[in-house]
């Protein structure tokens, strides 16, 4: 799907005009956005706008970084949006001019949809041309990190309180997975941050400099982000460690219990195992009490041997 967007000098806006007619509203700027189009549609980055291939062929061969490359007449960009559901990236590109812009994503995304209605809905935006839509667009999808970044930490939050009454197994599996989500975050949101840095500090982006203030608003954001990410990542490793060391506490609790259980019993498995013999002349063996007497033995040393363990601290939690 392709729509547009042009404002005539005359204050007149134009949406969803075709194509082949832009020549003809004399705009004093326009936007086109590619969403999701289709392989004619795709075609006319080439046959109607003439992009550079090199652009063309970033825009179709998903890089997964954002990059900003200039080429005669245009600027081109490569922003990574969010997927909700998996936080993977999601290419837009920009190919911005002084009095056009050019957008394309494969996936339909809110924070395009978002920058759209604020662009066109508004009227007292009609005449801030190309930059302040380019602007609107960085703005847009860096916003839509924020609820990710919190999503996390409100997950962590629950990890340390642990109101469920979790297993340490399933806590562990969580606290990993939220550390692959973070990695992921922190991947986009530094390239973002390199981006946006490279366009604050650019001289030749001239149409930039007169919005360099809400660019720099924008990677102040990102630059927050950063923290933000860092820290949960900081609040992963203990929350790691920590339950390492409970699951290893509980591990050598378990096995203090059984070596307890299995010395008790050595003595009395030797004493069994000497009078499971088959001998005709052992001592007791035709006593009429002797049975009654091995037991006794028996019970006396698991019991000694218990409250001399107790005594030496084996049972201290």
């Amino acid at each position: 799907m392709i729509r547009t967007f042009g404002f005539k000098k005359d204050s007149e806006p134009y949406l969803n005009f075709s194509l082949a007619s832009l020549s003809d509203h004399d705009l004093q700027w326009y936007w086109v956005d590619f969403d999701n189009p289709s392989e004619s549609e795709i075609e006319l980055l080439q046959k109607h706008f003439k992009f550079h291939p090199l652009a063309i062929e970033d825009t179709l061969f998903s890089l997964n970084k954002p990059k900003l490359d200039y080429y005669e007449g245009y600027t081109f960009f490569i922003l990574n949006a969010l997927k909700d559901d998996t936080l993977d990236p999601s290419e837009v590109s920009l190919f911005v001019e002084q009095n056009s812009i050019i957008s394309f994503h494969t996936d339909s995304l809110p924070e395009i949809d978002a920058a759209w209605e604020r662009v066109t809905g508004d009227p007292s935006h009609w005449d801030k041309g190309s930059i302040f839509v380019a602007h609107q667009i960085f703005d847009k999808i860096v916003d839509r990190f924020f609820p990710a970044v919190y999503m996390i930490e409100d997950k962590l939050d629950g990890l340390d309180a642990n109101l469920d009454r979790k297993f340490i197994h399933k806590l562990l599996d969580e606290v990993f997975q939220i550390r692959g989500d973070l990695l992921k975050l922190r991947r986009t949101v530094s390239s973002m941050r390199d981006l946006l840095y490279r366009i604050l500090n650019s001289e030749r982006l001239p149409g930039f400099k007169e919005h360099k203030i809400y660019f720099s608003d924008i990677h102040d954001h990102l630059l927050k982000l950063s923290d933000m990410i860092e820290s949960s990542r900081e609040i992963t490793s203990d929350l790691r460690d920590s339950y390492l060391s409970i699951n290893s506490n509980r591990m050598n609790t378990n096995m203090m219990v059984l070596t307890v259980i299995t010395t008790i019993f050595i003595p009395l498995t030797f004493i069994a195992g000497i009078y499971g013999m088959n001998f005709d002349y052992m001592p007791e063996l035709s006593w009429k009490y002797g049975y009654f007497l091995v037991l006794g033995i028996m019970s006396c040393i698991g019991v000694l041997m218990f409250l001399w363990f107790k005594r030496k601290g084996w049972f201290d939690s």
